[in-house]
């Protein structure tokens, strides 16, 4: 099972990494984790992504391919991996799929969790951090003390990546680049449509599912 993950920022695509993980026991693979492995690992495209992000530059396209193929050669992703945040454009899927052919492999199915801009503003803009790292939510999940942290009393911030203005231009670059993957996806028949409006469960529950069901296809 070779699945990709989809879906705007704040569509819970974190929250379903971590389940399906455990449920089928792949590779959970993002693009936070590969380029620290990388670094560690001290590879040649490890090397190069960390001379640009040094340098405060986006890590380019054919670095983070690299990186990517070298990930999915990996022992642990062998049987299955879960990709999350790889692809981000349609060029980056076309060097995946040519990859996955090479070595004799295919994607499975492109996982899309959907939810409408304002859902997702509505989502992260309301998320206040105390000075220990608790988040909190002014709608879903208050503390018990407006503006002050349960446990520790410190006053509740809105970090800068929350606040609304970050989050719609967050929203812009993902239609900008990485939606045309659904198109993408789609036409090859692989794309999977999720609902991200529902409680995570439920989210996961019909994923799960899904996945279930396109294993035993697999193994007819």
């Amino acid at each position: 099972m070779n699945l990709i993950l989809l879906g705007p920022p704040g569509a819970g695509k974190g929250t379903q990494a971590e389940r399906l993980q455990q449920d089928f026991t792949l590779a959970h693979i993002s693009t936070g984790e590969m380029l620290r492995q990388a670094k560690a690992d001290g590879t040649e495209m490890g090397l190069k992504a960390q001379e640009f992000m040094d340098a405060g530059q986006l890590v380019p396209d054919e670095v983070v391919i690299g990186i990517a193929l070298e990930r999915i050669s990996k022992d642990d992703a062998r049987d299955g991996f879960l990709l999350d945040g790889f692809p981000r454009t349609v060029p980056q899927a076309e060097a995946l799929d040519a990859e996955m052919a090479g070595l004799e492999r295919r994607i499975t199915a492109a996982i899309l969790i959907e939810a409408p801009d304002e859902d997702i503003v509505r989502r992260i803009s309301g998320r206040r951090v105390s000075k220990s790292g608790r988040v909190y939510h002014v709608e879903f999940d208050p503390p018990k003390h407006e503006g002050r942290c349960d446990v520790d009393g410190s006053v509740l911030i809105q970090r800068d990546d929350d606040k609304p203005e970050t989050v719609r231009e967050r929203l812009a670059v993902y239609h900008r680049q990485t939606a045309p993957l659904i198109e993408y996806y789609d036409a090859q028949g692989l794309l999977r449509r999720f609902d991200g409006t529902r409680s995570p469960t439920e989210v996961h529950d019909h994923i799960r599912a899904t996945i279930a069901t396109l294993r035993l296809e697999d193994e007819l």
